[in-house]
């Protein structure tokens, strides 16, 4: 039930505080006095866009806070606890909306992005405009009407994700048929390709052994005479390594006996001849077993350039030539299994239609009970509210199959009969005015008592009609209050009589500018109220009397 609703600094309203009790409240006042305030207000905090045209004049921002007591609603409080937010009985709801344009939400003190408000709204308020009735004549706005009397949200929401499943399953399988021509084209490329470079046979690591061995006998020859003349400096002659380390050797030996510090100079020197001969050794065999392969380097050569040539070709170095094989291969066994998936895709495109038609089949046939149930009520409503030969049909057509949509197989249509012995009709091609805004009442209080909503706004529905009728309306209100808070915009006193509840609008001209204020009525001053409504240059005496027997008149039929 909403609670409190403050305003701060939107339109003409400078600081508005209204508190909202249980039943029914009606809420009066001149034109222009800022009654429609009230709801574009509670539009905003249910995620309604904003415009920085409603912030008033030499304000930079205006804000809005609603107050909600949530202790007896299970499906908002988990909700709440759903998308973390704190729930301790209340829910806080605020709008911010600022001079530059941009707005911020908040949800128990939490910023919160519009759509969880629209998501949170939903369950707490409804709002009937006062133009309503020109959404009634749209067949898809009719359908919604039937769906939400129902209360088919979610058989709605399972038929249409069915519908998507099964769309989006067909697309893929119709463009993975298309291309069944490209598809062999690029197999064709395919086998080609992996032909080409499985002949090349390049081994796992040969391209890096290869290279190897290639740069040895590219260069060898000028390793061998390398090798030769180092050999020739260690070992050719009297004044090579050898011959001169070990004639030092020889010559400190003798000296060494008599003194031993020479000895670790003759043994470093000894060491040296030792590992410069085995230095020779070494060169020598690696010398003699170094080989100048012509005919092997010429293969070499003429095997790298096929490895880079096809590495080229493919547009990749030659060491990624065994991951692009791999590649290719797994893109080949993808398009051969393209039949096997093809059929699958089909299987799965055959069992979502039938998904997708068992559901459907079920919504049609709750909207069949449910179109009987309102047409019945919607009649009932036209009779009580002046149109006594007044009927509403609403007519569920089945579609074929091939005309399915994400909200059925069926076209919902209201047809109406305003006079006895002529069949219903199209409502655009029937309803006058005056009709059309009792039936759209009729059907608003309809679908209103089936909501599981706890709050109902009706924003001046009641215009185009009065009299007797307008008592009715008013009595109808007065009922959905028993069961839902309700509040009610209205012009028409013998709607605002039936209030349990009285909230006047009025603007007072002030220092600074015009506002807007407040009162909640009772007793005389309610009485007042209605008498000024009931019309008249100045409030009689009698004119006083029948307000106090219209107010007196609700509570008479409650006791």
């Amino acid at each position: 039930m909403l609670q409190q609703i403050n305003i701060k600094d939107l339109a003409i309203v400078s600081r508005l505080e209204v508190t909202l009790h249980p039943g029914m409240t009606v809420l009066t006042g001149e034109t222009g006095a800022g009654k429609s305030i009230l709801v574009d207000a509670l539009g905003l905090i249910l995620g309604d866009r904003a415009d920085n045209g409603m912030i008033r004049t030499g304000c930079e921002r205006a804000e809005i806070t609603a107050i909600f007591d949530t202790q007896t609603l299970p499906t908002v409080k988990n909700w709440l606890v759903e998308n973390a937010l704190d729930d301790d009985g209340q829910c806080i709801m605020r709008r911010v909306l600022m001079k530059n344009g941009s707005s911020r939400a908040y949800i128990n003190g939490t910023p919160a992005p519009l759509k969880s408000l629209q998501e949170l709204g939903e369950q707490l308020v409804d709002i009937h405009g006062q133009h309503a009735h020109q959404s009634l004549l749209r067949r898809n706005h009719q359908r919604q009407l039937l769906d939400e009397f129902a209360a088919h949200g979610p058989l709605c929401h399972q038929t249409a994700s069915s519908f998507q499943a099964w769309h989006e399953t067909e697309q893929k399988f119709t463009t993975l048929k298309d291309q069944a021509k490209e598809r062999g084209d690029r197999i064709d490329l395919l086998r080609y390709q992996l032909t080409e470079l499985t002949h090349l046979r390049l081994g796992e690591n040969e391209l890096e052994e290869i290279t190897q061995e290639h740069t040895l006998l590219s260069n060898s020859g000028r390793i061998i005479e390398q090798c030769n003349a180092a050999l020739s400096y260690l070992d050719d002659d009297e004044q090579a390594a050898l011959s001169l380390i070990s004639r030092a050797h020889h010559d400190l030996l003798e000296f060494a006996a008599l003194d031993k510090g020479l000895n670790e100079a003759c043994e470093l020197l000894d060491s040296a001849a030792i590992q410069v001969s085995e230095a020779l050794s070494a060169l020598r065999h690696y010398a003699d077993n170094l080989e100048l392969d012509p005919n092997r380097l010429d293969y070499l050569d003429r095997r790298l350039r096929e490895i880079h040539d096809i590495a080229r070709k493919y547009r990749c170095k030659p060491e990624e030539l065994h991951e692009l094989v791999q590649q290719l291969q797994i893109e080949l066994d993808a398009l051969d299994n393209a039949d096997s998936h093809l059929a699958d895709l089909e299987q799965q495109v055959n069992q979502l239609r039938q998904t997708y038609l068992e559901q459907a089949k079920a919504l049609t046939q709750s909207r069949l009970k449910a179109a009987k149930k309102l047409s019945q009520q919607v009649s009932q409503g036209m009779l009580s509210l002046g149109m006594p030969h007044g009927r509403l049909v609403v007519e569920v057509e089945t579609l074929t199959a091939d005309k399915a949509s994400a909200q059925g197989l069926d076209r919902i249509e209201f047809l109406v009969t305003a006079n006895p012995g002529h069949p219903p009709r199209p409502l655009a091609k029937v309803a006058s005015g005056g009709e059309l805004s009792r039936i759209s009442l009729a059907i608003q209080v309809a679908t209103a008592s089936c909501t599981q909503v706890p709050t109902l706004i009706f924003d001046e529905v009641d215009v185009g009609i009065g009299g007797g009728t307008a008592e009715i309306v008013g009595r109808m209100l007065r009922e959905l209050g028993t069961k839902q808070q309700v509040l009610s915009v209205t012009h028409l006193p013998q709607v605002a009589s039936q209030g349990n509840h009285h909230l006047r609008v009025e603007k007072e001209t002030q220092g600074d500018g015009i506002h807007t204020a407040l009162a909640e009525l009772a007793g005389d001053a309610r009485i007042e109220e209605i008498a000024r409504m009931l019309g008249g240059v100045e409030i009689t005496a009698q004119t006083l009397a029948h307000a106090r027997e219209m107010v007196s008149r609700p509570q008479a039929v409650a006791s």
